[in-house]
């Protein structure tokens, strides 16, 4: 199975300087953060410009993004977005790193490594794209919610119920309100 995300950049690193232009599109399995998931048909796309550095690193400048289901975290009514966040990341040889099994270095985690004469992507789409999912995604941002005493969803008619919060620790102050 071919991964969409790689991308040959053998001729690029032979030329500092030199960029070149990668637009990939694919689907990655496991997308959540609390509650809010990119749905398994949903294609992640990258548009990235590539720049060979030095003959052993590239810079990766661009876009992803990808659409996005989750409930609302007031009145729980599914809800669907689109996220798309600005990327600038550097890949490197992994001998460069000084780690020549994985890639990474101790104290630099934010280096993607680079394999032979490809690049693949997928790691800096996931990462980019977990990081810009809402965290507490609305329908609205006048969502009224749920009612807290019998739970009706307070965008389609006010339930009557009475939601004042009483703290009995200031009761005696609460009385002297009316005074």
């Amino acid at each position: 199975m071919a991964k969409p995300f790689v991308v040959e950049v053998g001729n690029l690193m032979r030329s500092p300087g030199s960029q070149k232009r990668a637009e990939r599109a694919g689907r990655l399995a496991g997308l959540a953060v609390l509650g809010v998931r990119v749905p398994p048909e949903a294609e992640v796309s990258v548009d990235l410009a590539l720049e060979a550095m030095d003959g052993r690193s590239l810079v990766a400048r661009g876009t992803v993004a990808t659409a996005w289901a989750a409930e609302c975290s007031r009145c729980l009514r599914p809800i669907r977005g689109e996220v798309v966040t600005e990327v600038r990341e550097l890949f490197e040889d992994p001998v460069a790193l000084g780690n020549e099994a994985d890639g990474s270095t101790a104290g630099d985690e934010e280096i993607y490594p680079l394999h032979g004469e490809q690049v693949d992507l997928e790691p800096l789409a996931r990462d980019a794209i977990l990081l810009a999912l809402p965290p507490a995604p609305l329908c609205a941002e006048d969502c009224a919610g749920l009612c807290p005493v019998c739970g009706a969803d307070r965008n389609d008619a006010e339930c009557g119920c009475d939601t004042t919060v009483r703290d009995e620790r200031w009761a005696a102050l609460d009385a002297l309100k009316d005074i």
